[in-house]
């Protein structure tokens, strides 16, 4: 595995599913963590599960990253606790649930989707990403290092018939990643898509979901070991690749994300 040992990680959206797997993987493995949720309650919480599951240390911020200050304040958190930042995961997000909360079994179309609740997963899922990545960028190119982590979809999903405006989201924050890591080219500071390879049994997925399909889900510990290379000394170097959680299971490492 991956040595993490003493790296300095905050993870977006790290309290369930997704983020707090790879946080778990990534304390495990000795790194030093800051999770952020909006509820600093139900942060704390995590932070205090997570904090004698491994070498690592894990501690919790409160943050909403649909808004500028709050990140501000939670990256200058973030910041004091660790004494620095050596990685950022862009994670949190929301999913087509809070537009549609049967959309695999009914989706609907476009044009019936609620302007508000498009404006306010936009915000979340792309903004969101932007803010965060704006917030820390600066700090990284002085240092001459960093990584920045954006996690991903499959690619169909961007395009799948109900996804509006998941979908669309997903693909605007793999866009911003491509750009991103043109923009910061010989900077030392690299962008990666990480992206688990299928459905993944978090809460974005609906409850009425059928059994066969609930039993196909992934594990959200497949984003285990791709995060905890992602954010090790062994991608050094790498930028603009996405990183597939399934492929890596199978020892396929990953290809550049854009063609040359």
């Amino acid at each position: 595995m991956s040595d993490v040992k003493g790296v300095r990680v905050l993870v977006s959206g790290g309290t369930s599913g997704l983020g707090y797997a790879m946080c778990a993987e990534l304390v495990a493995g000795g790194a030093q963590v800051v999770l952020t949720g909006r509820d600093g309650a139900r942060t704390a919480a995590a932070a205090e599960q997570l904090a004698g599951s491994g070498a690592g240390r894990a501690v919790g911020v409160a943050m909403d990253v649909r808004d500028e200050r709050s990140v501000a304040d939670g990256i200058a958190a973030a910041w004091e606790v660790l004494g620095g930042l050596d990685v950022l995961v862009n994670n949190a997000g929301i999913g087509m649930r809070t537009v549609n909360r049967r959309f695999m079994t009914h989706p609907q179309p476009f044009w019936a989707v609620d302007p508000d609740q498009f404006r306010d997963l936009f915000t979340t899922n792309v903004t969101g990403y932007f803010l965060l990545a704006r917030a820390v960028a600066p700090a990284m190119i002085e240092a001459g290092k960093g990584k920045i982590i954006n996690v991903s979809v499959s690619e169909s999903t961007t395009r799948r018939v109900g996804f509006i405006p998941y979908g669309p989201s997903r693909a605007a924050t793999d866009a911003l990643s491509h750009v991103m890591a043109a923009d910061l080219a010989g900077t030392g500071v690299t962008v990666n898509l990480l992206a688990p390879g299928g459905a993944t049994a978090t809460g974005m997925i609906p409850d009425d979901i059928a059994e066969d399909a609930r039993s196909g889900l992934l594990d959200p510990a497949i984003m285990g070991p791709p995060i905890r290379w992602l954010a090790s000394a062994d991608s050094d170097g790498i930028t603009d690749y996405r990183v597939v959680a399934t492929d890596f299971a199978k020892g396929v490492r990953p290809k550049p994300a854009t063609p040359e």
